[in-house]
């Protein structure tokens, strides 16, 4: 097994000195872009004050803010000090955020000052001090006088250190190890259930060496990052990779809703475009269905000679939509809608689906749009990563997925019953995932384990695979599939929009879905047929991550 051998931190180092004039990090609607030199000059500057502060290496510093360019510069300049960043959703409920901080043991704290006021710091055992991510200044601290004081000085210290100014001869960073936790992620909140993830320079360098060599960026290539940078997948992607690159990026820094996420790719550009597939879904249905469902539209789909003309039409709409400079859409996080996924090979549009999980950094498979094989998520990452599957027959008998490699965490902090839970003495790591793989490494994913339904005739029926059928019907905004006494049954929340446009009261809703169950079932097994729909009133109640709860509905 091949290891990159780079250095994970003097990535940037030599990145910063390169491209000291490119254009490094906008925000989405502001003015002002943040040069290379000058996101290296402010981490030098917050540098000064960690260390004045007493930061030491290996300690953890927390960022608990919505993203922003300042949220990047703070996460580089923890990571370049030599502190380990610990990035918390600002989607988690104070109370997980408290616990979370309380279990890393976070030592600093970089905050919105909204997300703060929520927070009570007398719960925050180890955190000396919390500093405003908002606008430069002290939200709390337990030596107050002291951290003012620091601050008031540090344009001095700086000058003292920088007498000429600072250039990209400045630029230098702390000989880290690769082996050290860069940066602790964590999966959940919830007291007794707090798992951090341990990502070291090995699993990080992995994963963006590995996107330079693919080269998802490159010097002076556009980025548009809408994805939540404290997850794994953004983060590795949308922010490691482009700044170990010299891309520009600009950070969306508000809710990705499809008009304003349209407005920004037509203005950015992006050259490569990392999304989830509720974004393309969403789109997809807006812009695509609507001119498909044209009577002449229809009539040309109708003729195989007309087909391609109007399939090439519709690629150029959406691309166009896109920003029309990107050389693929890669989708990640959760599986794609099978009639988006068709949609989009069918028109050639190059899109890829990928896999990875927070605990791998999270790059586990991808291939390129031209190699892409249609309901897989691509091939295992040559060189740095393995997987086989768990089952005498990995190639037609679904089980669960097996990792090692590289990318692979280190373990979850202070949790060793955890790591051992995931981890084999031949450092396998079991993902919870089931799924089948080719000989070449191509895989392809079934469903969860602890979610499989085991029927009364012995058969594996994977509630994901019914859900996607399901969320492919009109008039289903999201769906559960469930055991109910030994009955398939589908919990449906009703698209309430869809619902609306087409006139269709709330007394017929419940017909509506008996024939979609129908419909669905139709094209299953009859092991697998759905017995019975619940209509949910409320929507189904979410992780931070925007999945659903399932062990709520069981």
């Amino acid at each position: 097994m091949y290891r990159y051998p780079d250095n994970f931190i003097k990535l940037y180092e030599k990145s910063f000195r390169r491209n000291a004039e490119l254009p490094a990090l906008s925000l989405y609607g502001e003015q002002g872009t943040m040069s290379y030199l000058r996101l290296a000059a402010n981490i030098a500057r917050a540098h000064i004050l960690f260390q004045n502060l007493g930061l030491r290496r290996g300690d953890r510093v927390a960022l608990y803010a919505k993203d922003s360019d300042v949220w990047v510069e703070a996460f580089m300049a923890v990571i370049t000090y030599g502190a380990t960043v610990v990035p918390v959703l600002p989607d988690f409920t104070p109370e997980d955020a408290t616990n979370i901080l309380n279990h890393c043991e976070a030592k600093l704290l970089l905050a919105g000052d909204q997300l703060f006021d929520k927070l009570d710091f007398k719960k925050l055992k180890h955190v000396e001090a919390v500093l405003s991510l908002i606008k430069p200044g002290m939200l709390a601290a337990k030596d107050p006088a002291k951290v003012v004081r620091l601050l008031e000085r540090l344009g001095d210290d700086f000058q003292k250190m920088y007498p000429q100014g600072f250039t990209a001869d400045d630029i230098h960073y702390r000989q880290v190890d690769n082996n050290s936790v860069i940066v602790l992620n964590y999966t959940s909140g919830t007291t007794g259930f707090s798992k951090g993830v341990m990502l070291t320079g090995w699993n990080l360098a992995g994963n963006v060496v590995f996107g330079l060599r693919s080269g998802l960026h490159f010097t002076r290539s556009r980025v548009l990052t809408f994805l939540p940078l404290a997850h794994a997948y953004g983060c590795a992607f949308d922010m490691l990779t482009p700044l170990a690159a010299g891309s520009h990026i600009t950070v969306l820094g508000r809710t990705p809703s499809p008009a304003v996420l349209l407005g920004a790719f037509a203005e950015v550009k992006p050259h490569l475009i990392l999304c989830v597939p509720l974004v393309l879904e969403k789109i997809y249905r807006k812009r695509i269905l609507p001119a498909m469902s044209e009577p002449k539209v229809r009539r040309m789909l109708a003729m195989p000679g007309l087909r391609h003309l109007v399939y090439r039409k519709l690629r150029a709409r959406l691309t166009a939509a896109l920003g029309g400079c990107f050389k693929e859409v890669v989708v990640g996080g959760a599986a794609l809608s099978t009639e988006v996924e068709e949609f989009l090979h069918s028109i050639k549009f190059p899109f890829t689906v990928g896999y990875g999980m927070t605990e791998c950094g999270p790059l586990i498979s991808y291939t390129t749009p031209r190699q892409f094989i249609p309901t897989s998520v691509g091939r295992t990452l040559p060189e740095i990563m393995e997987t086989r599957i768990d089952s005498t027959d990995p190639q037609n008998i679904p089980g669960e997925v097996l990792v090692r490699g590289q990318n692979v965490m280190k373990g979850y902090f202070n949790n060793e019953d955890a790591t051992q839970a995931v981890m084999d003495k031949d450092g396998w790591f079991h993902t919870g995932d089931m799924g089948t793989r080719n000989p070449d490494g191509t895989l392809f994913l079934r469903g969860r384990c602890k979610s499989m339904i085991l029927s009364a005739s012995g058969q594996n029926i994977y509630p994901e695979e019914l859900e996607a059928r399901l969320n492919d019907m009109p008039f289903v905004a999201e769906s559960l599939v469930v055991d109910r006494g030994g009955k398939i049954t589908a919990l449906i929340y009703p698209d309430a929009e869809a619902l609306e446009s087409r006139n269709i009261p709330a007394d017929k809703v419940e017909l509506l879905m008996e024939k979609i169950r129908a419909k669905v079932n139709s094209r299953l097994a009859p092991y697998e047929r759905i017995a019975a729909v619940e209509i949910m009133k409320e929507e189904f109640k979410k992780t931070p991550k925007r999945s659903i709860k399932r062990y709520m509905y069981i």
